[in-house]
């Protein structure tokens, strides 16, 4: 029978969102105690899936230590090494031979001592991928710092900052950080942005509106050029971040601006290295009198150590690949990975509108988050799950993430277990119809 919470009554643990502990509670730090009594609670009952640690490299096929204590190997759907190049034999030979002539780290900010000839070479190949004279590249040790440190150097007090309503937290962080005005218009509603834009003073202020290639909590594409186009008749410039987009998206992996024709008329695009590159850190790709300005002004690149030298000769290495016949290979290979996925899910739950490799499966409602990442763990699967406030509430969910490395055979366990897991929490599309 399914656990829906509406048929039994759930501990009061799973009472959970994320924004509980987020607020000042007093004084004595209340907040904090009653954060690590929850988390104690969740311990208690052998239900914590949060920060397990992973015993080797993120494959498809993983290997995990919860809690207790007890070992477990799951297919993943949770990571997004999403080309296989963070395990890719020819990447790790490039950041070992990276590591022994460089050491460990870069040991400085990057603008004072921290930058080594092998930063530049992956700046060189980032250029040379684009294939776009005159733009320059800033490099930052996260993809998260690279969206605060662009924001908040380009807009300032007086400025404006217009945000898709389900911007990445590192774009509303810097939005924040730059003391900018933020505005905010309806996801992906190019038409509510024009509304937007036209009650500001933009024939006298700085505008930045920034989007996203994919969104990832709905794996579901930005309008982008159709923002471009807004974007110009206000003046306005525009920040694409293509996290988890480049190198999948676009004819030769450049991206969703690349694939809706707008590669040259977006102002600045963010890279996240994390994603399809399989490494750490990020960078700002734009023109270079830009990028020369953000490399001293971005707070959080002038005052962050610079990416590691082994993490970097494994970018350029992955970005070699990615630029020829392999990454041609695996993007093909990941697309039909995920529309295999998508037919095998479709009509049995919920899957949003995605057309990426980004899968949301909605359940719903946030109180079966915790006994379903249980469960879903053990019946074999490693997956992301959302809940409010990242997302709408009532609209929790399981993010899937496919990559080109996984087998049918794989991606069929995968929905075996996620049609297993509506049918036992009750969110199966036909039970929502009864």
């Amino acid at each position: 029978m399914p656990m829906s919470p509406n048929k039994r009554k759930l501990p009061a643990y799973t009472d959970y969102t994320y924004d509980m502990f987020m607020t000042s509670a007093g004084k004595d730090h209340a907040e904090i105690t009653q954060f690590n009594q929850w988390r104690e609670q969740v311990i208690a009952a052998d239900m914590y899936t949060f920060q397990i640690p992973h015993l080797g490299a993120q494959r498809p096929n993983v290997s995990v230590q919860r809690v207790s204590g007890e070992e477990l190997d799951l297919i993943s759907f949770a990571n997004y090494n999403y080309l296989g190049y963070s395990n890719h034999p020819e990447v790790l030979a490039a950041a070992k031979q990276a590591l022994d002539m460089y050491g460990l780290g870069a040991t400085g900010s990057p603008v004072l001592n921290g930058t080594f000839r092998i930063h530049e070479l992956l700046e060189e190949k980032i250029i040379e991928f684009f294939g776009m004279p005159g733009y320059g590249v800033s490099l930052f040790s996260s993809g998260y710092g690279a969206n605060l440190g662009v924001v908040s150097s380009f807009v300032h007090k007086g400025d404006y900052v217009v945000l898709d309503r389900l911007s990445h937290a590192s774009l509303v962080d810097g939005a924040v950080l730059s003391q900018a005005k933020i505005k905010l218009f309806k996801h992906n509603d190019v038409d509510h942005l024009d509304r937007v834009l036209s009650r500001l003073d933009y024939k006298n202020s700085r505008i930045l509106i920034c989007t996203e290639g994919v969104y990832s909590a709905d794996g579901d594409t930005g309008h982008v050029r159709d923002i471009v186009r807004v974007a110009k008749k206000y003046g306005a410039a525009v920040l694409d971040d293509e996290a988890h987009s480049l190198l999948i998206a676009g004819e030769n992996g450049r991206g969703v601006a690349e694939e809706q024709g707008v590669l040259e008329e977006v102002d600045m695009i963010i890279a996240t290295f994390s994603k399809s590159f399989g490494g750490v850190g990020g960078c700002l790709f734009a023109r270079e009198p830009l990028t020369n300005y953000v490399n001293w002004y971005a707070r959080s690149r002038m005052f962050s150590c610079a990416l590691d030298p082994a993490v970097t000769g494994g970018l350029i290495k992955a970005l070699e690949l990615a630029a020829g016949p392999d990454g041609k290979t695996k993007r093909e290979r990941i697309q039909s990975n995920a529309d295999y996925m998508r037919s095998k899910l479709q009509g049995h739950v919920d899957i949003g509108s995605s057309h990426s490799w980004i899968i949301p499966v909605i359940y719903g409602d946030e109180h079966i988050s915790i006994p379903m990442s249980d469960y879903l763990q053990r019946e074999g699967l490693d997956t992301s799950l959302m809940a409010f406030p990242a997302v709408p509430k009532n609209q929790s969910r399981i993010r899937l993430f496919v990559t080109s490395e996984h087998t049918r055979e794989q991606l069929d366990k995968g929905a075996e277990g996620i049609i297993k897991a509506a049918e036992h929490f009750g969110f199966l599309l036909k039970d929502k119809k009864t």
